[in-house]
């Protein structure tokens, strides 16, 4: 499938002859691909940030604002239904508008809703300007790759988003030491504030550089029953997920929730073959690498996500770090994101994606693997091993599964492209963290009991046992008041030992995880209409 591309200009400085990629555009900053690139990676560092900075402020949030602890889960909760729900329509309309009226709206209410809440006097409007961050956020990141693609041309694309990725990694691995230092020594506010001057940033660069492009062929209506069938089952899928926890597997009320979405992804897929310009061409499935991308970046995110989630716990409540510590703790595996992901780029361009998608995937199972070995009184070095490997396995899959989703789409579906794309690694998250969880609360609800009476504890009561091994889930050791040190030093060991035979089973289903995702990697090729987005603008 072939497509022109068109440039919507909206300025004397838009229209500009062509040029070298390495080199400024005779007429001006506006369309440069370096510069596009330095922009969208702004912007996108913003929402990245924010998937983990607030889980620092949560417990401040909590006592400043009198709020319940269900109630401060809706701060994480709301924030992320938003975003899932929304990427898909929100790339559809980026599509149909140009990503970068899309980015710039993203950026401004994004900031803007950061801002709202950093003056909020209550939970509820937390909350509430909370699903807006997710919903501008929603706008904002799809756009950036759609932008991306139309800017550069085919052998620098994986570079670009090479770096993009290393942009998302870096600030969703460092928003917990961002947002220790300004919690501890700041206030829970700074974490939201600190979105402002970055949102106007982006701002000013975007309205400067940021050259608007049209597909001749983008889509001229709105598929209105399409989006809100999809809506409604991404919605049913991620409350499902998000409630699970609470409600339990076993439970009817999480079993209805993914039945309903089920049958709403059925009824979307039917609509989808009937309408004349759907929200999601179910051709774009017909390509094996793009399906394949879209499953390697779920399964992707399940290891990831999900490992990840525990090992916060790990460092803070069994190793007793502060956030700060923790956050300085998970530096290899940033750090290795951060090299690795335009080398990755660099590899993938001169190979493709297949053997650099495989590879990454292997070492992520290896380092999943040996994190299932951590102990509870491991060392940093030995720490700094697994989270390095893990970081350098995730490099390559952040780039080239993005760019085989957004490579293998045509040019006026690359906005729907990136919204499958981010849609697929949110959904994989939510997937890690529900599923794992649920290994984690079993390996726990199993071992505690046993362990408590071999340590020659007092015999619980089935409800003091079911408080406790809450407590053991995240690595706190339920002490009661009152007991001796010496008592008190077995419950914490048996505490720690229990919940680390949790995590290690957990840490082996990622590894299991992300096994199967090195046999999906060998689906994958390059991009076949990545070439689209050459001789674009300045190119």
């Amino acid at each position: 499938m072939t497509s022109q591309t068109t440039i919507d200009a909206t300025g004397p400085g838009d229209a500009v002859p062509e040029a070298s990629l390495g080199s400024p555009p005779a007429a001006g900053l506006r369309g440069h691909p370096w510069l596009t690139l330095i922009t969208v990676a702004v912007g996108v560092m913003m929402v990245a940030l924010d998937g983990t900075i607030v889980a620092i402020a949560n417990p401040a949030i909590q006592k400043d604002l009198g709020a319940t602890f269900a109630q401060v889960q809706w701060i994480t909760n709301g924030y992320f239904l938003a975003l899932a729900v929304s990427l898909i329509t929100a790339g559809k309309l980026g599509d149909r508008f140009g990503h970068r009226q899309t980015f710039l709206i993203g950026v401004t209410g994004f900031a803007a809703a950061s801002g709202a809440i950093g003056l909020s006097h209550s939970i509820a409007a937390v909350v509430t300007f909370r699903v807006c961050q997710g919903l501008f956020g929603a706008l904002l990141m799809p756009a950036a790759l759609g932008l991306l693609r139309a800017t550069f041309p085919a052998e620098k694309l994986n570079m670009a988003i090479g770096i993009w990725g290393m942009v998302i990694g870096a600030s969703t691995a460092g928003g917990p030491i961002l947002g220790g230092v300004l919690v501890e020594h700041v206030n829970w506010q700074s974490v939201f504030f600190i979105n402002v001057p970055v949102g106007a940033l982006a701002l000013v660069l975007g309205v400067l550089i940021l050259l608007d492009h049209r597909a001749e062929n983008a889509p001229r209506s709105f598929d209105i029953l399409g989006i809100a069938l999809l809506s409604g089952a991404m919605f049913c899928l991620v409350w499902a997920l998000i409630k699970a926890p609470t409600w339990g597997w076993g439970d009817g009320r999480t079993w209805l929730f993914i039945a309903a979405s089920v049958v709403l992804f059925a009824v979307f897929s039917f609509w989808e073959t009937r309408v004349k310009e759907p929200l999601i061409p179910l051709g774009l499935f017909r390509s094996i690498p793009l399906s394949a991308g879209v499953v390697l970046m779920v399964l992707m995110a399940i290891a990831f996500m999900g490992g990840l989630f525990f090992v916060t716990f790990y460092l803070q409540n069994v190793h007793g770090m502060s956030p700060i510590d923790a956050g300085l703790h998970l530096l290899p595996l940033t750090g290795m994101m951060i090299v690795g992901s335009p080398l990755a780029g660099a590899a993938i361009t001169k190979l493709g994606p297949r053997i650099p998608l495989a590879g990454g995937m292997a070492a992520t199972a290896v380092a999943m693997y040996g994190m299932s070995t951590l102990k509870a009184d491991t060392g940093s070095g030995a720490m700094s091993i697994w989270f390095a490997l893990l970081g350098l396995g995730l490099a390559p899959v952040m780039v080239g599964a993005t760019e085989v989703i957004v490579g293998n789409a045509p040019m006026e579906l690359s906005g729907v492209a990136g919204g499958l794309q981010q849609a697929a690694m949110q959904i994989g998250g939510s997937l890690g963290t529900a599923v794992l969880g649920a290994v984690m609360a079993s390996k726990v609800d199993s071992d505690l009991a046993g362990n408590w009476r071999g340590a020659g504890l007092p015999q619980l009561t089935p409800d003091q046992l079911h408080k406790a091994s809450e407590a053991v889930q995240v690595g706190v050791a339920p002490v009661p008041k009152g007991v001796s040190q010496q008592v008190a030093a077995k419950i914490t060991e048996v505490a720690h030992h229990t919940f680390v035979s949790g995590m290690s089973l957990a840490s082996l289903v990622a590894a299991g995880v992300a096994a199967v995702a090195v046999l999906v990697a060998l689906l994958t090729k390059r991009g076949a209409n990545a070439e689209q987005g050459a001789g674009v603008g300045h190119m």
